[in-house]
């Protein structure tokens, strides 16, 4: 009774978040997985979710599918010529998953960094009617800016990909190629609201590429950050930068 309870609390958001557990739980390789084994343990999970009657979604049971024919496929004679391992499309999927779900960890854990401190906002002097101008805009301001353009954005998408595909959806444009679209679109000492940073975004998993790509690059000092009227503005600055030099830290 106890494996039914802990399989009843264990809940997984999609069939590669499944797989990526089973596959940490048997410390074996994604570039080598015991695909025998691990469709076994994934059709048992599957089992006992109906033993408590709990709603199997498209998704699970398309992965299932896919588990099983990649399973025939192994377990068939192999020549030197024939095509890459079964498994190697599923291997890729994974990576790039496990890439997605580490970069939503760490925006999640910055969504409420500093939550519980507390800040003195500055003054200015009476006679001072200029707008304020903060040049270097903190972590925090631009994370609740990134959270609120993505709410807005997403209710503006279609329906993602894994509802048709059952799947959780392809990273479709990387980190690497939003830094080289903003450095050809932004010209040195152009400025552009925030929002506006991701006016052609199409995914969850675009945007957040095109966030890190923002912050990669106020990092490496070719973007600067203010902040006036209210509204956040990105500033390409007169710094020049290799993109080969680039060094991605958030993924």
């Amino acid at each position: 009774m106890d494996d039914k309870l802990s399989f009843k609390l264990q809940t997984f958001e999609g069939p590669l978040d499944l797989l990526l557990h089973l596959i940490k739980k048997n410390k074996v390789s994604v570039y080598d997985i015991p695909i025998v084994e691990i469709t076994e343990q994934y059709l048992d999970y599957l089992n006992k979710m109906e033993e408590f009657d709990l709603e199997i979604s498209s998704e699970f049971l398309y992965m299932a599918s896919e588990l099983l024919l990649i399973k025939s496929k192994m377990l068939l004679p192999r020549h030197e010529e024939e095509e890459e391992d079964p498994r190697q499309n599923l291997a890729d999927r994974l990576i790039e998953y496990e890439k997605i779900k580490k970069a939503k960890e760490k925006l999640e854990k910055m969504q409420f960094q500093g939550y519980l401190s507390f800040y003195k906002l500055p003054t200015l002097p009476e006679k001072e009617n200029k707008p304020k101008r903060i040049e270097h805009i903190d972590i925090e301001k631009l994370t609740e800016a990134f959270m609120t353009v993505i709410e807005k954005t997403e209710r503006k998408m279609p329906p993602p990909k894994e509802k048709f595909e059952g799947i959780v959806a392809h990273v479709t444009v990387s980190v690497e190629d939003k830094t080289a679209h903003y450095l050809k679109s932004i010209k040195k000492g152009e400025s552009r609201s925030f929002e506006d940073m991701f006016d052609s975004i199409e995914s969850r998993s675009e945007a957040v590429s095109a966030f890190l790509a923002i912050l990669e690059l106020m990092r490496s000092g070719v973007f600067s950050s203010y902040e006036e009227d209210g509204k956040i503005f990105i500033k390409r600055t007169e710094v020049d930068i290799n993109t080969e030099e680039i060094d991605n830290n958030y993924l």
